[in-house]
């Protein structure tokens, strides 16, 4: 008998049925980082999830577009889903193992080959244990497309419909800061808002011995990556955990000429939802009194890409006990608050969730820190993650 939040129920272990398959996910996931896809261009990684699903029995269906697919397993009830990422990024491959991306430019530099291995197993798991104990309910596996672009693939798997009668949705994302075999959770927000700014000013140039004939384009873009920041941390409530850092400056081309335009970009994060609903409109008024006193016109281009991932206080009670009852009481840790984006986050706002961190970094090993090209995780936590997932949705299920 397990212990549960809503009452004490007979759930069925699912690390056995996972473990049938860990062989088998090592070389899946060896075969998807070998030749990542970019998002909405996920082809051959969609079609070797459907021909495994498939082969299972399983009745997949690929989303509007070719990229992505989805899948229930179970009967009549409510649905609870499994989402897992299919994309690679845009960068070159450096982890100098055998199963190296061949696809120039593309790499599974984030761990998608790991997530979407790791839902494909939970699915074979689920899958075994509905043919030995009919699941009161149906888990709806979703492998969706683009999670690194923006807008993202979560808001086109939502416009196909395919939460609409999703009741609670689970998902992962590789922590390379943690052991294998450990599992991170929190309640309320774990990633952060993040969206993109770009600002372009034009003025009249000219030679630096003058500059009061000027409009200085360079002076100005100075004012603005020290003074926005700055200004924001009295505008926006400083319990938002908000963030503006600036990637990209460039103006001119001489050392004694003051050029007539120049940009800098950079992204804008945060932890509070509200906050991030009323943050683009702020920071453009900020811009545009930053850089008034000089003259110049200032064009602001804010795109807002993510909202922050919220995790749902009674679905992550669901997930850490299925840690805690499939990988041990001490398998289970608190993560910190990242202020990355998580397209996640979107699929959040419609239905309740969580999300958990994935441990992969070797015990005693390097850290390979995201989004690095040389990105590179202990394999073993492939049969964490699918364990993870598939208990979760047991357990969600299960409970009364």
């Amino acid at each position: 008998m397990q212990v549960y939040a809503r009452g004490i129920v007979n759930i069925p272990e699912v690390a056995p049925l996972v473990a049938a398959y860990a062989e088998e996910l090592i070389d899946v996931r060896r075969d998807i980082h070998t030749h990542p896809e970019l998002g909405f261009q996920e082809m051959r990684t969609t079609g070797l999830v459907f021909d495994r699903l498939a082969k299972a029995g399983l009745d997949p269906q690929r989303l509007p577009g070719g990229t992505g697919l989805w899948c229930d397993i179970g009967g009549p009830g409510r649905t609870v889903a499994l989402r897992a990422d299919l994309d690679a990024l845009p960068m070159k491959d450096a982890c100098g193992r055998p199963w190296a991306s061949v696809n120039e430019g593309a790499t599974h530099a984030c761990g998608h080959d790991v997530h979407t291995t790791a839902a494909l197993g939970a699915a074979l798991a689920l899958a075994d244990l509905h043919e030995r104990r009919p699941l009161p309910g149906r888990v709806r596996m979703v492998f969706q497309p683009a999670e690194e672009k923006m807008p993202g693939g979560a808001l086109k798997v939502l416009g196909d419909g395919i939460f609409d009668e999703v009741t609670r949705a689970y998902a992962l994302h590789c922590d390379p800061h943690t052991d294998v075999g450990f599992v991170g959770s929190r309640v309320g927000p774990i990633t952060a808002a993040a969206d993109h700014i770009s600002v372009q000013l034009t003025g009249q140039g000219g030679h630096t011995s003058r500059p009061h004939l000027t409009q200085d384009v360079v002076f100005a873009l100075a004012e603005v990556v020290r003074g926005v920041p700055a200004a924001l941390s009295r505008r926006l409530d400083p319990r938002a955990g908000a963030s503006m850092v600036w990637g990209r400056i460039s103006a001119g081309v001489a050392m004694n000429a003051i050029p007539s335009s120049g940009e800098v970009a950079g992204t804008f994060r945060c932890l509070d939802s509200a906050v991030w609903t009323v943050a683009g409109s702020i920071i453009t008024d900020t811009i545009q009194q930053v850089v008034q006193p000089y003259g110049v016109k200032a064009e602001v281009s804010y795109q807002r890409g993510v909202p922050p991932t919220v995790n749902d206080a009674e679905a992550v009670a669901i997930a850490e006990a299925a840690v805690k009852a499939e990988l041990g009481e001490d398998a289970l840790v608190l993560t910190p608050q990242s202020l990355g984006g998580e397209d996640f986050a979107w699929i959040l706002e419609k239905v309740p969730g969580a999300m958990v961190r994935l441990g992969t970094r070797v015990p005693g090993g390097p850290t390979y820190d995201l989004h690095r090209p040389d990105f590179d995780v202990d394999e073993r936590a492939i049969g964490v993650g699918a364990t993870f997932l598939a208990g979760a949705a047991v357990r969600d299920l299960f409970s009364v």
